[in-house]
């Protein structure tokens, strides 16, 4: 059986872009979006490029506590250049924590729900982040299963 880390590593080669612009960030921060109503709760979906947050909403029923999820988890994809749950299961892999690392949960968060923009031949020009339901591990999904059907 594959570990979280393989899972997330392969995840991160598989769903890279030939090009991501900032019209390519609105259409898929719409499928997210559109995505998301499968699961049960409301989702906060933020896309960033280059530093910038070029996508953002936040349904009815989402609070400002998303927002604070959101950051972390940009933080979190920014700083290691991978996926916030590929994080989580890098640490657990080495027996370290946020803490240990000395980085503040406050600002970071290792768990699912952001994902790299990797471009081939590039590399990470952004991150694309979800917030809202109640398993980390589903926010992570949610982007995978819009990251399959965009291919």
């Amino acid at each position: 059986m594959r570990t979280l880390l393989e899972m997330c590593t392969e995840q991160e080669k598989k769903f890279q872009f030939d090009h991501f612009t900032r019209e390519d960030a609105l259409n898929f921060g719409l499928k997210l979006l559109e995505n998301a109503k499968a699961y049960p709760a409301p989702v906060a979906v933020e896309i960033a490029i280059n530093g910038l947050v070029v996508f953002r909403f936040f349904p009815e029923g989402t609070i400002a506590d998303n927002e604070l999820w959101l950051r972390r988890k940009r933080n979190s994809v920014e700083l290691m250049s991978m996926s916030s749950l590929h994080f989580l299961a890098w640490l657990e892999t080495g027996g370290e924590t946020l803490e240990s690392r000395k980085l503040n949960a406050d600002d970071y968060a290792a768990g699912g729900g952001g994902f790299p923009i990797l471009l081939r031949g590039t590399g990470m020009i952004g991150s694309i982040c979800v917030s809202g339901l109640p398993d980390h591990l589903d926010d992570h999904q949610l982007i995978i299963n819009t990251l399959a059907d965009w291919k």
